[in-house]
């Protein structure tokens, strides 16, 4: 199923209302859709890197607007929506003990999913079920997905296609290395 998706989403790259689509894609994707933005924007951008950064800026808008769809789903709709897509990421295990502290981090981890390979509409459920500051949410959704899809638009922009197979394979992972080296930063400065 997750191919057929995969596929379905690289032929919207080549549609006259590509820009239309990653709307979608990126709204839905941040609240229900298992399959992210980026592979839809890869294409798009290769095919014409002029516009890299206008694409960068519909996806990073539409998705916000997602997230709070999904903020939504979590604060009203948490039973007939919200659970049954956390229990699809295998994501309701300890929520009882986790939602507790959910908010005293609740910006990083808004942070952390919106840049990393981690599900961003668990969070955005998560956040929403938990009553995490609206504001908050909204200006670590702000950073992170524009922080997400502004460096992809800029590598694309910048290298082209052959950085296409790095971004590909290994950009979820130095998203994830940046997280955590930010990270451990600040845990230095705050505890040495």
């Amino acid at each position: 199923m997750i191919r057929a998706l995969y596929d379905w989403t690289i032929r919207l790259a080549e549609h006259p209302r590509a820009l239309w689509a990653l709307a979608v894609i990126a709204f839905i994707e941040s609240s229900v859709f298992p399959i992210p933005p980026d592979i839809l924007m890869i294409p798009m951008i290769l095919a014409t890197p002029r516009r890299a950064f206008v694409i960068a800026g519909v996806a990073t808008v539409a998705s916000v607007l997602g997230g709070l769809f999904g903020y939504w789903i979590g604060a009203v709709l948490f039973d007939q929506i919200g659970l049954p897509v956390l229990e699809f990421y295998g994501k309701t295990g300890n929520f009882e003990t986790f939602s507790q502290t959910y908010n005293d981090w609740g910006a990083w981890a808004v942070l952390i999913a919106g840049v990393t390979p981690f599900p961003y509409k668990v969070v955005t459920i998560l956040s929403g079920s938990t009553g995490l500051d609206l504001v908050v949410f909204i200006l670590a959704s702000v950073l992170a997905r524009g922080l997400r899809f502004f460096v992809l638009a800029a590598l694309l922009w910048k290298f082209g296609p052959p950085i296409r197979d790095f971004i590909e394979r290994r950009l979820g992972l130095m998203f994830t290395l940046f997280v955590l080296g930010l990270l451990g930063g600040f845990y230095l400065l705050r505890y040495l």
